[in-house]
């Protein structure tokens, strides 16, 4: 097959994770919101979030070894899939059971989808030009998820706001139109993903492909523990992730509190969202400059302790508009420190293991959410919403110190003459 070129490999990479991540955005205000609606308490909300992040914890290893050893494409086609169950399962759960079963399937579509798209892409780039810092990319690929979740928040909001099925709650639709639209990109991954690595052949086809994912898994592992850099960047995720479950779990709930009711809440968080995903991609663009100003390190540094710092301006403000103010800047940072994170990250990984460098940090990420999540809950429940996070935010900064491995083989790297070309 032909190799395709950056460009082409770059339209074909927006292209999906527009069709990706619209359907997200509409449902992104009603996660939280919609179980507690339907009579799950704030701790039994928060820990279907647990649910997901331990199944992504599970998983994430064998799949990403298994998009490294076997072929992106297949794995990207199941993770869709599974991500149609996944948005019906949420439509019609009623009981906390429910919930949690559709909470593993959205963790195992996660855990699937979390890095073979990315890798694919990286390595489409280096087959025409080895090396190369793919930041430019990443950060466009940060603006348009934002602005395609922002889209989907906007709609979101739009179909809360016109309830046109009465039967229905108003938090219902948006996960209705999700479960369609999950479906239109999977016909889009089955049309346009062309593989452009081969899988290497041992003789023994997709079976042989199949086997060698263990050891795909182990070289990452084995990367893991030998690498300082790679541990110091995995690290990070633990404490980012507690800064996570504060804009996205208990945000909406703080806001309902202080609005009075979930669905008053739902209908503000629609067009909130929008404006907040908006201000992630804009926050996505302005990481592609700021590398280039000051190192992709240092920018990824000044990042994560901006973004923790506005999670724990989000605990203390006290009325609904400081809040939704405080969450816009907070999530613009957050989208400028994932470009800055994943170029990081691909610079530590080759083609061999590179789904498998992603689905490490997606699996700390998602493992410590599972744990932080019902935690912060609890002290949400035992105290107040704020109090949880202030601390949520608070431990997040400390993540800061886990890139000083980067920023020193950054340095070393501009020393030695070897800074790669930008993509």
């Amino acid at each position: 097959m032909t190799v395709l070129t950056p460009s082409a490999a770059r339209r074909v990479f927006l292209l999906l994770s527009a069709t990706r991540w619209f359907p997200v955005g509409l449902v992104v205000a009603a996660t939280t919101l919609l179980p507690v609606e339907r009579g799950l308490t704030v701790t039994q909300t928060l820990t279907l979030a647990s649910i997901t992040g331990i199944v992504v914890f599970a998983l994430e290893l064998p799949t990403g070894g298994t998009a490294d050893a076997f072929g992106r494409k297949p794995v990207l086609v199941t993770a869709a899939a599974t991500q149609v169950v996944a948005a019906t399962a949420f439509a019609v759960a009623g009981t906390f059971w429910q919930f949690a079963v559709a909470a593993a399937a959205l963790g195992a579509s996660r855990a699937l989808d979390s890095g073979p798209l990315e890798a694919w892409f990286v390595d489409a780039v280096h087959a025409t030009s080895p090396g190369a810092d793919v930041d430019r990319t990443l950060a466009r690929h940060g603006v348009v998820v934002g602005l395609s979740v922002a889209a989907g928040a906007l709609v979101s909001g739009g179909l809360v706001w016109w309830h046109p099925v009465t039967l229905w709650s108003a938090l219902t639709l948006p996960y209705v139109v999700y479960a369609g639209l999950a479906v239109v990109h999977l016909v889009a991954l089955c049309v346009l993903l062309r593989e452009v690595r081969a899988v290497p052949d041992d003789g023994a086809g997709r079976g042989g492909a199949a086997r060698r994912t263990p050891a795909v898994v182990a070289d990452g592992l084995r990367l893991a523990a030998t690498n300082r850099v790679l541990l110091g960047l995995l690290l990070v995720e633990v404490f980012w992730s507690t800064a996570m479950v504060v804009f996205e779990s208990l945000q909406p709930i703080r806001l309902a509190e202080l609005v009075g009711s979930g669905a008053r809440a739902g209908a503000i968080m629609g067009p909130t969202a929008s404006v907040g995903w908006g201000v992630f991609a804009l926050g996505a663009a302005l990481a592609g400059l700021a590398s280039k100003r000051v190192g992709v390190a240092r920018a990824a540094m000044a990042a994560r302790v901006l973004n923790g710092l506005g999670a724990v301006w989000m605990g203390v403000v006290a009325g609904p508009a400081a809040l939704v103010a405080a969450y816009l800047v907070t999530y613009g940072l957050h989208g400028a420190a994932g470009p800055l994170y994943n170029t990081l990250l691909h610079r530590e990984a080759a083609s061999r293991n590179r789904s498998t460098v992603l689905s490490l940090a997606s699996m700390t990420a998602f493992a410590t959410y599972a744990v932080a999540s019902p935690v912060l809950g609890w002290t949400a429940d035992v105290t107040s919403t704020g109090a949880a996070m202030v601390i949520g935010g608070a431990v997040s900064v400390l993540g800061v110190f886990c890139f000083l491995p980067a920023l020193r083989r950054e340095r070393e790297l501009r020393r030695a003459g070897k800074v790669a070309v930008s993509v």
